[in-house]
């Protein structure tokens, strides 16, 4: 399992969106969302967790952010559980605790199939750049059940919100990183059942 690449569309009404995901990249990111504060936190998913991410995305931000971020996260997920194929090699799990200046976020990720979420951040603003806080939650729970995976993420400190929102989404791209690593002592999947 080398480059490993998943390619996913999606059409809406509210969005159009193609993303284009290698899990065995080195970081390169070619990224446009509209919202420019998205677009730095995706960059720095890809740098940190050494993906190839290619990901354009038109939504209705008339409207307001919510349907981009949300249907991206969406097709990220689905991307991701490509990439993960049947999980057969796969280290299945992983977790960072990643410091940015005065924030620091806790991620911890398992490839199981089964997703759950729990999200336990809140921000001190409800804005930063032309990016509304709110939608972090948004993304990464269609993430997670997109992906099919079990998502953790906790802020265990933090006063400066954009600090924040990049130490989570760098906590999940290290965490993601480590879950997707091939394991070579590994034969067929992490699972004492057999499959995934």
């Amino acid at each position: 399992m080398t480059n490993r690449t998943a390619e996913i569309t999606r059409r809406t009404k509210e969005t159009d969106i193609s993303v284009t995901f290698n899990a065995d990249g080195s970081g390169k990111a070619d990224i446009s969302t509209g919202i420019g504060f998205f677009d730095h936190m995706l960059e720095g998913f890809a740098r940190h967790g050494f993906f190839d991410l290619v990901c354009r995305v038109k939504g209705d931000l008339h409207v307001d952010g919510h349907h981009t971020v949300e249907d991206t996260g969406i097709v990220l997920g689905r991307a991701i559980a490509g990439d993960a194929g049947d999980k057969s090699g796969i280290a299945r799990y992983g977790y960072f605790i990643l410091p940015m200046d005065d924030a620091l976020a806790l991620c911890a990720v398992d490839l199981c199939g089964r997703p759950f979420f729990n999200f336990d951040c809140s921000f001190p603003t409800e804005r930063t750049g032309d990016f509304e806080t709110e939608l972090v939650r948004e993304f990464f729970y269609a993430v997670s059940v997109n992906a099919g995976m079990n998502l953790h993420i906790k802020m265990l400190d933090g006063t400066n919100t954009h600090h924040m929102i990049e130490a989570a989404f760098k906590a999940f791209a290290k965490a993601l990183d480590q879950a997707l690593k091939i394991e070579p002592r590994l034969d067929g999947v992490m699972s004492t059942k057999g499959t995934l």
